[in-house]
């Protein structure tokens, strides 16, 4: 009988995991044009709830609203500042461990920024966003360029055994793809303010497409600078890794290098609470949840009771929150919604084929895309079942939630006029009444 050979078998290992890592590219892009077809085809505010209520029904909305309220924004929103928290805190005490409580505590602070300056003013969260994108790519060239030098002067030793790995198994690829995609999501997030779009019709496919284009060219040059520096273990022992990289190849500015990554982080903690509230907001609006979070500021236009109720969720998973931890327990919700989110839209074209498509994927890439989701977020069930089952078990809570209040109401009278009061008094508070101007 033959047998493979050593060298061969190793080959076939690295071909097999550069396919796993150029998977993940492919993936998202063909999402992003199945979003950006969502985006043009309706024309609601809200993402991923409005596209599942318009094609899969009430319920299925519901438990994406319910889902991201209760834990997927607070998780996400906790992971981002956990980041931001340890590239403040780490440079003030390198080469020693950052304190985990300090760490929190200044993730608190740059939650409470970032709320604050969501409930002021849209125009001045949207101009934020716009500068800390800045400040971002500025950081990402820093990285990227003494990195591509090193490389060019032929310092590729940590590339010559980069896909050797004992560790690839089919059960771990679900998980590795989680980390991966969270790292080149946001393609989704202008869908959540589509009623704020000017021509939407244009503007959105342009803009997913422009920004899946350079964040993979960006994100992929970065990964390069960093395993010219660094060996695959420095970069998994590293807390921080863009602190660790500008140690060695940044010397002269590497003080400012944990501030612009930090400034970076703040930049995707600002543009979740700058989109995530207007799903709440259409939800209400829809009668899925307290009519309160659909009102917005009479004199900022802000929504400012669903960019509130937020603040005390994403504290209270910070508090004993881990970044990997969260990041797998969030994913599978998200990615679950996503892939029923396509569904619809494939389910929604053979029932309304003269429905307006101003954008329009091939079906094969829309089928494609659905059939690999459904499979990464089956599978990590079983490579995580404590985590991604959780998750599930939550999303499923929902389910009598909707029941006994949003399809018909079980609430005893007392407990709805008490709640109905003190809305009315929270309103008052807070300055706030439904919209008058329809934007739909």
């Amino acid at each position: 009988m033959r047998t493979i050979s050593k060298e061969l078998q190793n080959k076939l290992h690295k071909e097999e995991k550069r396919k796993v890592y150029w998977s993940h590219y492919l993936l998202l892009l063909t999402g992003a044009l199945c979003y950006a077809e969502l985006g043009t085809s309706f024309r609601k505010s809200g993402s991923d709830y409005t596209y599942l209520l318009e094609t899969l029904g009430p319920l299925t909305a519901f438990l994406r609203l319910w889902s991201e309220l209760i834990f997927i924004r607070p998780a996400v929103a906790t992971y981002v500042s956990l980041a931001f928290g340890q590239y403040v805190v780490e440079p003030l005490f390198m080469p020693c461990a950052a304190p985990t409580a300090l760490v929190k505590l200044v993730s608190m602070l740059g939650v409470m920024f970032v709320v604050a300056m969501n409930c002021w003013s849209v125009s001045m969260a949207a101009r934020l966003q716009v500068l800390l994108t800045f400040i971002k790519m500025f950081a990402l060239i820093l990285i990227i360029i003494p990195g591509i030098m090193a490389l060019v002067n032929g310092k590729t030793e940590n590339f010559r055994n980069i896909f050797d790995t004992d560790s690839l198994s089919l059960t771990k690829l679900p998980l590795a793809f989680y980390s991966g995609l969270y790292a080149y999501g946001g393609w989704s997030y202008l869908n959540f303010v589509t009623e704020e779009v000017i021509n939407p019709n244009r503007t959105i496919p342009l803009a997913i497409i422009f920004s899946m284009v350079v964040v993979t060219v960006f994100y992929v040059l970065v990964n390069v600078a960093y395993y010219t520096m660094m060996t695959a273990n420095e970069l998994l022992m590293s807390d921080a890794v863009a602190v660790t990289f500008a140690g060695r190849a940044l010397q002269v500015v590497a003080p400012g290098i944990p501030v612009l990554v930090a400034l970076s982080c703040l930049g995707a903690l600002n543009g979740g609470f700058f989109g995530v509230p207007r799903m709440l907001l259409v939800g209400a609006r829809e009668g899925q949840l307290p009519a309160i979070l659909s009102m917005i500021h009479i004199h900022r236009q802000t929504p400012l009771p669903a960019v509130l109720c937020l603040y005390p969720l994403v504290i209270i998973v910070m508090v004993r929150g881990e970044i990997f931890q969260l990041i797998n327990f969030a994913s599978f919700s998200r990615w679950l919604f996503i892939a029923l989110a396509t569904l619809g839209m494939i389910i929604h074209r053979y029932r309304f084929p003269d429905h307006p498509r101003p954008f329009k994927v091939p079906l094969a890439v829309a089928v494609i895309f659905t059939i690999v989701c459904f499979f990464i977020v089956g599978l990590s069930l079983y490579s995580d079942p404590w985590n991604t089952g959780g998750s599930f078990a939550l999303t499923l809570s929902g389910i009598p939630v909707y029941y006994l209040t949003v399809k018909k109401s079980y609430i005893p009278k007392r407990w709805e006029k008490t709640f109905n009061y003190l809305s009315l008094h929270l309103q008052i508070f807070l300055e706030v009444a439904q919209q008058e101007v329809q934007t739909y």
